[in-house]
């Protein structure tokens, strides 16, 4: 009477065929599912070199362009077209977007840290350099994609 015997609950083997059936099954949904993923990021990674590469490229080109008009405007004796602060410059714009830059995607705020399609793919913005170049130019998509981004949490004064 003490000892006690345990009962282990027998399995229908079809049951455990069907597990194993289902488990392999799972594995390769998972395997497929990964092996899409990465070829789809490898398949984005070209033209987002790309697309950063030219934006590169046409922002050079600006800051010639402003730089010659600072010293046309020296000869000229003129006032320079800007605001007490100035326009931002695409560092600052940058700097702000990758530190704190954080996007909607159903009603919940998403750090944009990665070239993550989720919310602005439907705009054509593929990588966060899109989304750089559409705020520093003031695109097409600029309305659409401003209003899929949060706005951003700057520090307290007092904090500094």
């Amino acid at each position: 009477m003490g000892e006690e015997m345990k009962v282990e609950a027998i399995v229908p083997e079809s049951q455990l065929k069907k597990r194993k059936r289902e488990e392999e099954w799972a594995l390769a949904k998972k395997q497929d599912f990964e092996a899409a993923k990465k070829k789809k990021n490898a398949e984005n990674r070209s033209p987002i070199y790309k697309r950063a590469k030219d934006y590169a490229k046409e922002y050079d080109e600006q800051q010639k362009e402003i730089i010659r008009l600072k010293r046309e405007t020296k000869l000229k004796g003129g006032v320079e077209p800007y605001v007490t602060y100035g326009y931002p410059n695409l560092k600052s714009v940058e700097e702000l977007i990758y530190k704190r830059g954080y996007g909607k995607l159903n009603k919940q705020r998403i750090p944009l840290t990665d070239n993550s399609e989720q919310a602005l793919g439907k705009f054509g913005i593929i990588c966060i350099e899109d989304l750089i170049l559409e705020i520093m130019t003031v695109g097409p998509r600029s309305r659409r994609q401003t209003t899929s981004c949060g706005p951003f949490s700057l520090r307290h004064l007092w904090a500094v």
